[in-house]
């Protein structure tokens, strides 16, 4: 059973897509250590400031503690590393009603594969997708 923080950038310049995998229990020092690797993984890029697609695996994010809910708000909401659209794949957990306060009409969704994920992330609509994760 995995407790401690854990995430991982993968970045595709030839898409601007920037995969992000994160898992675990977050604390102050994580959510640092993940702001330092979001830095490097977003001078990857070759679009334009915020032109980007992101894709996040949640499936393994535990319960985090109201804290560090508000330090994922801050997080989603640096102007200057908005994605044009983002998309999380997340399981059916309690994480995903933390996850969906955490986005406070962000305009990003949830999905139950990386299949549908992804099927949004590339369509030319921004309007959420006919059925979204619940």
């Amino acid at each position: 059973m995995q407790v401690s923080a854990n995430f991982s950038f993968h970045v595709e310049p030839e898409r601007d897509l920037v995969r992000i995998t994160m898992g675990g229990l977050f604390g102050p020092d994580d959510i640092q250590g993940f702001l330092a690797a979001r830095v490097l993984a977003h001078a990857q890029l070759v679009c334009p400031r915020n032109a980007h697609l992101t894709l996040t695996d949640l499936r393994e994010m535990k319960i985090q503690p109201q804290e560090m809910v508000g330090a994922f708000q801050g997080v989603l909401g640096t102007p200057e590393y908005r994605s044009r659209k983002l998309a999380f794949v997340i399981g059916r957990t309690l994480a995903r009603s933390q996850l969906l306060r955490a986005l406070s009409g962000r305009g990003a969704y949830c999905f139950d594969t990386f299949a549908e994920a992804e099927a949004w992330l590339f369509s030319e609509s921004d309007e959420a997708p006919l059925r979204v994760a619940s």
